[in-house]
């Protein structure tokens, strides 16, 4: 096939995908598989390749990646069995005080709290999130929902175990502790600076009481019972395109830990331990100083592995046997659509791949460093305004990008931490954290859309400006 037929059958199977999920409402991954038969059939691989194209890159993405996803759940899970987030966040409202609050809550969302589903993590936080921001003042509501919004959507796509970004790391081949390095590098400065650009715009009139407050904050458990009717797609970070109502993945009923749990640090520490073995098996190897046991226990499904048994453990002596089987309950329920979604977006990689698009573009960026990363945060941020979901988006770019990567010329973690910071473009009225963060935390759709679209998007172009300079590293 001509270049031109190749180039345009890719876009055309793109936006394909996106009018099935947009404007017919059709699950994201049933989309995506037509989308990928589509290419392929109009690339000529014929009607057997095709199929087979598809099933290896389904089963390739979760061979790589399916443990991952299935540990993390599992242990945010058991931390919201024990009521681990609400005791935390009012340690750091103790320790930091209400006007740090929205710093350091930011950033422990964003980084610490990635392995809790971001629904149940919302849900949970924002009621305490709002009665801390009656003592910030009468900027305290803008503040806190901003903050919230930004450290959610950041941590999904730019921090381990971020459903995003192992969905990234493993469709781009990045080595999950190099992910976790660089996300970690970048995802920091990222929240800081974002929650600082808004904390100036809102003290500067950016804020409208009158117009972006509600007086009354829906009830958090009138939201839990609104969510557990299903409208569209519970995927974290998105929910159903094209569906601006609060609906999503069904919640379990809430905490059942309490403040009488388990001390925090013993909450915390397995999933510490489990991310500081994933760093270090990439300082190690970075220094060349590797050896056979310290790639054993740095290798991320053994990493997390222990992170999941020490965090059942805990959870079985502070709950017992019923609380255990709660939370692996709903953490199987939780991580399963995920799974799905992020090895279809293997399969349309595989797809991508086989059509030769990489080839084609690959003269395009021999020379030039910044336009790939430029070109990468720029497709993922039309994929997210047009389906409307940061998950969603990610992978789809990813899958578009992963046999484009060696064309582009530079290090696959900065095309998925570029595909990540694209992705956090406008979260607008299709997604689930939109409508929640408008309820829970008492604003207007007016206010929300400041707090919520303008915000993340601010985060989204600071993490671009700030990976260009952090690109010249490599």
């Amino acid at each position: 096939m001509s270049d031109v037929a190749v180039l345009a059958s890719t876009a055309g199977a793109i936006v394909a995908v996106v009018v099935l999920i947009v404007r017919c409402h059709v699950n994201p991954v049933i989309s995506l598989v037509l989308g990928s038969l589509a290419l392929g059939l109009m690339n000529r691989l014929g009607f057997g390749r095709t199929v087979e194209t598809i099933t290896k890159g389904f089963g390739d993405i979760m061979a790589e990646v399916g443990l991952l996803i299935a540990f993390g759940v599992l242990m945010g899970s058991m931390l919201k069995e024990m009521g681990a987030i609400e005791r935390l966040v009012d340690r750091l409202l103790r320790v930091f005080g209400p006007g740090r609050l929205p710093y350091s809550m930011s950033l422990t969302i964003g980084t610490l709290l990635q392995s809790i589903y971001l629904d149940v993590l919302l849900v949970i936080s924002a009621p305490l999130a709002r009665s801390a921001a009656r003592q910030i003042g009468p900027l305290g509501t803008p503040r806190m929902a901003a903050s919230m919004a930004i450290g959610l959507e950041c941590g999904i796509v730019l921090m381990v175990p971020g459903v995003g970004t192992l969905a990234l790391a493993a469709l781009l081949h990045v080595p999950l502790g190099t992910m976790l390095l660089w996300g970690l590098l970048l995802v920091v400065p990222t929240i800081v600076i974002s929650v600082a650009i808004m904390t100036f715009l809102f003290r500067h009139g950016f804020w409208d009481v009158a117009g972006d407050e509600i007086a009354e904050p829906v009830p958090a458990e009138q939201v839990r019972q609104e969510l557990r009717t299903p409208v569209g797609v519970g995927v974290a970070g998105g929910g159903a395109p094209g569906v601006p109502a609060r609906g999503g993945a069904e919640l379990p009923a809430g905490p059942r830990g309490g403040a009488a749990g388990p001390r925090l640090s013993a909450c915390f520490a397995p999933l510490v331990v489990a991310l500081l073995l994933i760093a270090g098996g990439a300082v190690a190897q970075a220094a060349n100083r590797e050896n056979a046991v310290v790639s054993f226990f740095s290798d991320p499904v053994v990493a997390l592995l222990i992170g999941l048994i020490g965090t059942l453990v805990v959870t079985r002596l502070s709950l017992g046997r019923s609380g255990v089987d709660r939370a692996v309950a709903n953490g199987f329920k939780e991580s399963g659509q995920i799974l799905i979604l992020t090895a279809v977006g293997g399969s349309l990689a595989a797809v991508v791949a086989a059509g030769g698009l990489g080839d084609i573009l690959r003269h395009y960026f021999e020379a030039d460093r910044f336009l790939p990363l430029l070109t990468v945060w720029l497709v993922a941020a039309v994929l997210h305004v047009a389906v409307g979901s940061v998950t969603i988006s990610a992978i789809t770019a990813a899958g578009i990008l992963a046999p484009v990567a060696p064309a582009l010329g530079v290090d696959p973690v900065l095309i998925a931490l570029a595909a990540g910071s694209g992705s956090l473009f406008c979260v607008h009225v299709t997604s689930n954290t939109f409508w929640l963060l408008q309820s829970l935390l008492g604003q207007t759709t007016r206010g929300s859309l400041k707090t919520t679209t303008f915000a993340v998007s601010v985060a989204s172009v600071v993490a671009l400006l700030l990976l260009l300079p952090i690109s010249a590293l490599f």
